[in-house]
């Protein structure tokens, strides 16, 4: 979860968000060399005394500084594409999620199993016991090691279903179903919120994940069946 201070992305909890940080670092170096390098052409135009007067036009590096960026470009968009891609890829999922948006809560279906779903409501912050708009009464539990897909739609207004350790972000439309996969490399509790603003109440409909071996997973649905 996000804590004070930190201005970096959360630890990765899934193979996609991994690939997603390696992606912000490789265009981030990009655009840092980029920036040192035109700002040091700009000093030095700056402060040279250099003039030629006779100088209308360079045909060569005007090519020069055509074709560089584009060859930049090149390196931000194949990477871009790649990452992309694999974000929509959907490899033969173990469980099948449903999250259903309301204002200001989300609902959750098991679809694989039966009589599997509940509501999740933020609570009440007690005294250091639980997170301030981060926990909820009913968390998701997931298996760990297994590709997860989750179906995703809201009955009211456009909302977000965002967990940021995932790399998942995808919007709840009314009348649409929208889907993703990812896959949890740890165990552990991950936190997101909804990040499409829907109201009064959109800072407080937050989601709790609980990551656990597959052996325990089985136990907590057959306690719940």
């Amino acid at each position: 979860m996000a804590t004070w201070s930190n201005f970096n992305f959360q630890n990765s909890a899934s193979p996609l968000m991994e690939q997603i940080i390696f992606f912000h670092d490789h265009t981030l170096i990009i655009l840092i060399i980029t920036t040192i390098l035109v700002s040091y052409l700009m000093m030095s135009l700056f402060f040279n005394k250099y003039i030629n007067r006779f100088l209308m036009e360079s045909q060569m590096i005007e090519l020069i500084w055509t074709i560089l960026p584009a060859i930049t470009l090149i390196f931000i968009a194949l990477p871009s594409l790649r990452l992309l891609y694999l974000l929509d890829e959907l490899n033969n999922p173990l469980i099948t999620l449903k999250s259903i948006g309301h204002q200001w809560y989300w609902s959750y279906e098991y679809s694989d199993f039966n009589n599997v779903e509940f509501d999740s409501y933020m609570i009440q912050f007690e005294n250091n016991n639980n997170f301030r708009l981060l926990d909820v009464d009913n968390r998701i539990v997931l298996p760990m090691n297994n590709q997860i897909r989750i179906l995703i739609t809201a009955t009211d207004v456009i909302h977000s279903w965002t967990v940021p350790s995932l790399g998942v972000k995808v919007d709840a439309n009314p009348g649409r179903l929208n889907q993703t996969s990812f896959f949890i490399n740890r165990p552990g509790i991950f936190f997101g919120q909804c990040s499409e603003i829907c109201g009064a109440n959109h800072s407080f409909m937050p989601i709790v994940i609980e990551s656990i071996s597959i052996k325990n997973f089985i136990n907590w649905i057959n306690n719940y069946s």
